[in-house]
Parts: C-alpha cells; sequence; structure tokens
C-alpha cells in the first residue's frame, strides 16, 4: 500500500485526509516515482476547495522530486534509479508513490537535490514561461511583480535582474518586503492600494510595460492602472479570489492593452517546450542565478498545516512536504 493524502469533498484544510490507498503499477509509457519531497502550491487550494474541479476522491498535488521505481511498457529515456522531478497534471503528488506519464517527467542534474527540485518545479517552470514567452523581458525595462515575497514572485525578481530588468515587487508586509529586496527587487510596494502612484514616480509617469499577478480579485484594477499604453497584464492566479467577468472595452480605454490568463500545462504541453523550460530553469539554479528558498517543511501527513499556513500569507519562498 502507499500513503496518501485525499479529499471526498470540496472544504477547508480539515478535508484533507491521511488514508492507505493501492500502490499503482506503471502502464505503457509510464513511471511509479516513489517520492522523496512534494511541492506545495496555491492552485493545490483551488483544487482542495472546489474553485478547480476534479473527481472524487482525489489526491492533491502537481509537483514533486523521486526515484524512478518500476518503468511501464515502451517507456524509453529512463531506467529504475533515476532521479527525476514533475510539476504537471493530472493531480495526485500528494502520495509517498505514484504513476505518472514518462513523457511528463524530466531528469534531475547533479547539482539539484530532492527537496530544491520539489519547490522549485512548477513554480520556476512558472517563472520560465512568464519571462521568457508570456511576455520576453528585455534589459532596460521596470516590471511590476505582485507576490512578490511567494515562491514564483522570489525566482522572477531574481530571474529577471538577471535579464537586465528593473523590477517593482508588491508585497503584504514590511518583512516582506526585506525578503524581496535582498532576492533582486529594485523596489518594493506594500499592499496594491498606493501601487499605481509608485509605479508612475518610480517610472517618471512612463508606467511598465508587464504585470505579473498572480493575487486575482484584489489586485486586478491596480495593475491594469500600472501598464503603459500597448502593455500586457499577466494575470496568472486567483489567490484573492478569481478576477471574474472583464469589459473588454476597458482594455482600449486603458491604452490598447493585452490581457492574458496563461497556464503552465499550455506552455508545456509540448514534450520539447517542457524540456526547454527545465534546461534553462536548471541552468539559471545551478549557475546561482536564481536561489531556490525552501523556507517552510512539513511532513506530508500534516498536508492541512501547511494548506492553512498557505492561504494565511504566513509562508515565504517555496514550501514543501516530506513523505
Amino acid at each position: 500500500m502507499t500513503k496518501a493524502i485525499r479529499i471526498h469533498a470540496p472544504g477547508g484544510p480539515e478535508v484533507l485526509r491521511w488514508e492507505d490507498v493501492p500502490t499503482p503499477e506503471p502502464g505503457p509509457g509510464e513511471v511509479l516515482i516513489r517520492h522523496a519531497a512534494v511541492g506545495l502550491n496555491f492552485i493545490d487550494v483551488y483544487f482542495r476547495t472546489g474553485l478547480y474541479k476534479t473527481a472524487l476522491p482525489a489526491i492533491l498535488g502537481m509537483e514533486a522530486s523521486g526515484t524512478v521505481a518500476a518503468l511501464g511498457d515502451d517507456v524509453r529515456g529512463f531506467v529504475v534509479g533515476d532521479r527525476v522531478a514533475y510539476a504537471t497534471a493530472p493531480i495526485g503528488a500528494y502520495a509517498t508513490e505514484r504513476v505518472l506519464a514518462a513523457d511528463r517527467v524530466v531528469k534531475l542534474p547533479d547539482g539539484i537535490d530532492f527537496n530544491t527540485a520539489a519547490a522549485m518545479m512548477l513554480q520556476g517552470l512558472t517563472a520560465q514561461y512568464l519571462l521568457r514567452r508570456t511576455y520576453k523581458v528585455q534589459a532596460g525595462e521596470t516590471i511590476v511583480v505582485h507576490a512578490a515575497a511567494g515562491g514564483v514572485g522570489l525566482i522572477l525578481c531574481q530571474w529577471a535582474k538577471h535579464l537586465g530588468a528593473s523590477v517593482i515587487g508588491v508585497v503584504s508586509t514590511s518583512e516582506k518586503a526585506e525578503l524581496a529586496r535582498s532576492h533582486g527587487a529594485d523596489h518594493v510596494v506594500v499592499g496594491h492600494a498606493d501601487l499605481v502612484a509608485e509605479v508612475k514616480r518610480i517610472t517618471g509617469g512612463a508606467m511598465v510595460p508587464v504585470v505579473y499577478d498572480s493575487v486575482g480579485k484584489d489586485t486586478f484594477m491596480a495593475s491594469i492602472d500600472s501598464l503603459a499604453p500597448l502593455g500586457m497584464m499577466v494575470s496568472y492566479g486567483n489567490a484573492s479570489g478569481p478576477v471574474g467577468a472583464v469589459d473588454v472595452g476597458l482594455l482600449g480605454a486603458k491604452g490598447s492593452l493585452f490581457l492574458t490568463r496563461p497556464s503552465l500545462a499550455t506552455y508545456t504541453a509540448k514534450r520539447a517546450d517542457l524540456e526547454r523550460g527545465a534546461n534553462e530553469l536548471f541552468d539559471v539554479v545551478t549557475k546561482g542565478v536564481v536561489e531556490i528558498r525552501v523556507n517552510q517543511t512539513f511532513a506530508l501527513k500534516d498536508a492541512a498545516a501547511a494548506h492553512e499556513a498557505l492561504e494565511a500569507r504566513r509562508t515565504t519562498g517555496s514550501t514543501i512536504l516530506l513523505p
């Protein structure tokens, strides 16, 4: 048997149950992975609460690292014992072992340990596509990053700084402001109430070409109003709730703006894109350009406590769950 955290109905952290489940067997094109560490992400909360729908009972989790324990038929490029990681649908990472399609898994380079890998795959691949594909940040540009002290935010700040951009980080507390500054944010705004005025002051009225917003409903209009004409609003999360319906006429009135709601699943749907993104991520991490901060660790069986901390914004950087 395998141990897993499952939900039988949507709800608060209390619906997370530590249970025995049958150990899965890999089918054709699949690998069985014995997990060493599991990543915690806000998307796990969306599935737990029912914002994102899934069949029940369900094992949550999109990201983990571990070793290949068994191979299904027709698997090429992996052997038992390979160190691997992933960040992908379908959910199911909150378990000691799981089966996954081999083409969704990447091998880990020697310089990256399991804990770092579990903390970086979903957040790091997200940062990679946001900075290098959704809006390709250029040297000399000023950008806005919301939740700058969070897992994705800290990676975005560091990576954007490496690319030569100036980063305005938005955080919720003064303690988080210091963390964002130490990871590449050139300017930090605490709270979003004064964001537009601060962006105007910092840019001399020019505003910014892109805003990366994972907060959602509470920050949407401040983000829109921080953009320069032809700027891009990248809404990639809903930490404060979903944005809801948007009047597309607003985009024209505010300066012929672009609005996108990207997802990692789309940007890594092709194996070649997944490998390219992972290789770019591994490169900046192994070179020390991006530091992955694992600031909280919980036992996997204590996932409910981890969810409570995440939703209360008591976490910074990355959080992992240990089986």
